[in-house]
């Protein structure tokens, strides 16, 4: 996956510029992102706090990676239903 040129902290900074009476517009044009970029962090981060985005992340990467970990172990349990069906 693509890893942001902005942290947390920095997008939840530039969403409360924008609550602040900042346009859209001119938020995109002042740090360098498409408007389809600040929709997509105005539905993901939209009334965050720093540490609520924070923890979001951390939630994130759990979730990943017990994803990777439910995938792994099927993959395991395929295998051995497969070796046993061999032996009979």
């Amino acid at each position: 996956m693509k890893r942001s040129r902005f942290r947390e902290e920095q997008i939840v900074g530039i969403l409360k510029e924008h609550q602040a009476g900042l346009s859209a517009a001119d938020l995109c044009r002042q740090h360098g992102i498409s408007d389809a970029t600040f929709y997509k962090w105005c539905s993901k981060y939209g009334g965050m706090e720093v540490s609520d985005a924070e923890k979001l992340r951390a939630i994130e990467a759990e979730n990943a990676k017990l994803t990777k970990l439910l995938a792994e172990s099927m993959m395991d349990v395929s295998t051995l239903k497969e070796m046993h069906g061999m032996n009979f």
